[in-house]
């Protein structure tokens, strides 16, 4: 049997006086009546007891019993008092043994009670449908429905407001009341551990269920992570962070203000709940991302990494306002070292993606000088990385980039610009992408043409320029930055058409229209053939992959040469000179010939080889 004893704290300063007979006399009769009450009503409901009613193995908080509920809960404060009663002026009468005895058995049926409504409304008290209601609709922490036993006008707009609430949701209001009530009373009776325990036991069990559901696999520690392939472990990150996203905005918070509504009479007990049953919990999924950065970086690795910095990073204030006592120190100094961790992993892969920039080992040339392998890679890393400003921001804020030798050209532009790109993302990734330019001007010297090399650093800096402008690198970098690798694009067209068209241009006379004598007339027409062909059929296999710079080139090169070749035919080669045998030999292009071949040209095709089928495009055979 459960021994209660009640203290009483007299002044240290006057002695109490003795109590009249008239008043023992009065607080005895009102003593024996609660403990009557409380009698007929316990033992009705009293599931052990040999005479126990068919109600006994009811429920008691069920809404065909809600009077009855209400005056258990009236019984059990009215023997309370009545022990208080004994306790101070008949500690040795039977009549407290047979109070004591009572609230025994009040309180067995209240722990079932207790532990019933849990069971019976588990889906009600689902913490992501829980808290979505609980913070704008939660009810009086000061009062439950049985806790204040006389109604009055708040009691009856509250209860206008229930009506309002829809259905599911009054249905877990009203459990959490009963639950409330009942945790009041088990509390104010002495048996805060008993509640206490059944309340652990229940809802982490609840807790545990749920982060299995969400696969969260508690077993996973840093030595199985370590072994993992990373496509595997790949899956497992895509996991937790959907799991600690629905854990920490959810599910922990549910938990929270169940734990405090519940134990709203004692908001350390509440505290309490809560800490013991999502500790455990919390801790094995923020030990995850640790353990995860402490395994092999690579960086194929970075964005996972980023991801899971940035949910710990974006999580990191509900945690800390959350998990806020001493007792949960544990865990959060467990997700700021996920944070340095992971930190610390992003800029070592940082480190080793820049190296494998500076060390790549391809050496062959890129056909038809189109984009180089490296640029694709490096600029689709980049524009992915361009898209994690914010993580990127704080973990490179603090490590500043070292240039190990004087930069060839002006890093950024013009110097009175320079806060344009001054932020550390911003300078980091623009160095990254000088570096790969830089070996892709090394790249261009492999080729033994060296109007190809100026087309491949065309089309590879178009590629560049292509990237920087459809991702966040735009904004990064900036307009400016933009603005000068274009136009040095631009040059590297210019270099081209002038060092791959010189011939031809060579083979015209610098005055088109200038009377000059047969033999050189008959000698710049088969110098142009001969230019024109060897060009054409040497770059039929070359490649400009953009569309708009292709069109650009086609109709620079146009402008450079057909006008020129035009004043040209029209003077020697037109019809008032066809009587001339050499024309019909030496003359085998009209001016819209040449546009026509280059239709074809840069396409990377490769199929004419040669312009021996100037016959089909109009062209004169010779």
């Amino acid at each position: 049997m459960k021994a209660i004893f009640f203290k009483s704290s007299p002044s240290p300063t006057r002695m109490t006086p003795p109590a009249s007979p008239l008043h023992l006399t009065f607080s005895e009769s009102l003593m024996e009546e609660n403990i009557e009450a409380a009698e007929l009503i316990i033992t009705k409901w009293d599931s052990s007891s040999d005479n126990h009613s068919s109600s006994s193995n009811a429920s008691l908080f069920s809404d065909d019993n809600r009077e009855e509920a209400k005056q258990y809960l009236s019984s059990v404060k009215g023997l309370q008092k009545a022990m208080q009663y004994l306790v101070s002026h008949q500690a040795s009468s039977e009549m407290l043994v047979r109070a004591q005895a009572l609230m025994q058995t009040a309180m067995k049926r209240l722990e079932k009670e207790f532990y019933q409504i849990f069971k019976s409304f588990r889906f009600y008290l689902d913490p992501e449908s829980f808290s979505a209601h609980s913070s704008s609709s939660r009810p009086s922490a000061s009062r439950s429905s049985f806790s204040d036993l006389e109604e009055d006008e708040s009691e009856n707009e509250s209860r206008a407001e229930n009506d309002s609430i829809p259905g599911a949701q009054r249905v877990s209001l009203a459990a959490v009341e009963d639950l409330r009530a009942i945790a009041e009373a088990m509390i104010k009776a002495g048996y805060a551990k008993e509640c206490i325990k059944i309340y652990k036991i229940i809802r982490k069990s609840f807790v545990d269920e749920a982060l299995h559901g969400l696969g969260v696999d508690r077993t996973l520690n840093l030595q199985k992570v370590q072994k993992m392939d990373w496509e595997v472990l790949e899956v497992k990150i895509r996991n937790w962070l959907h799991a600690v996203k629905v854990a920490v905005k959810t599910m922990f918070p549910g938990e929270r203000i169940l734990s405090d509504q519940v134990f709203s009479i004692s908001p350390a007990m509440g505290e309490s709940c809560f800490v013991e049953i999502s500790k455990e919990g919390a801790l094995a999924l923020f030990e995850f991302p640790e353990n995860v950065a402490k395994c092999k970086k690579t960086p194929e690795k970075m964005f996972r990494f980023l991801d899971l910095y940035e949910a710990v990073s974006n999580l990191w204030p509900e945690v800390e306002s959350m998990f806020n006592s001493e007792s949960t120190s544990t865990l959060r100094s467990t997700a700021v070292n996920s944070l340095i961790k992971l930190g610390d992993a992003v800029r070592t892969m940082l480190t080793s993606f820049e190296t494998a920039i500076q060390k790549d080992p391809s050496k062959s040339t890129v056909p038809g000088g189109g984009i180089h392998p490296l640029t694709r890679y490096v600029m689709n890393y980049i524009s992915f990385l361009a898209d994690y400003t914010e993580v990127l921001s704080d973990i490179v804020a603090d490590w500043p980039l070292t240039i190990p030798s004087p930069l060839p050209e002006p890093f950024f532009g013009s110097p009175d610009n320079e806060e344009s790109i001054s932020s550390p993302v911003s300078v980091r990734l623009a160095w990254l992408i000088l570096l790969m330019l830089c070996k892709l001007d090394g790249k261009a010297a492999m080729y033994k043409d060296v109007s190809l090399s100026y087309l491949f650093l065309a089309n590879n800096l178009q590629y560049v320029v292509g990237k920087v402008r459809q991702s966040n690198l735009k904004i990064l970098l900036g307009d400016e930055w933009v603005t000068k690798h274009e136009l040095k694009v631009k040059r590297y067209c210019s270099n081209y058409e002038r060092m791959g068209w010189s011939k031809v241009l060579a083979s015209l006379p610098e005055n088109p229209t200038a009377e000059i004598p047969v033999d050189q007339v008959k000698d710049h027409f088969r110098n142009f053939n001969l230019a024109f062909e060897e060009t054409y059929t040497k770059q039929t296999s070359w490649v400009v992959p953009d569309p708009g710079l292709r069109d650009d080139i086609k109709i620079s090169l146009a402008r450079r040469i057909v006008p020129i070749y035009k004043e040209f035919y029209e003077t020697y080669g037109g019809m008032h000179l066809r009587k001339e045998m050499w024309v019909e030999s030496l003359v085998r292009y009209t001016p819209d010939d040449l546009g026509n071949y280059w239709s074809d040209l840069l396409n990377g095709s490769g199929s004419s080889g040669s312009v021996s089928s100037s016959s089909s495009r109009g062209g004169r055979s010779g």
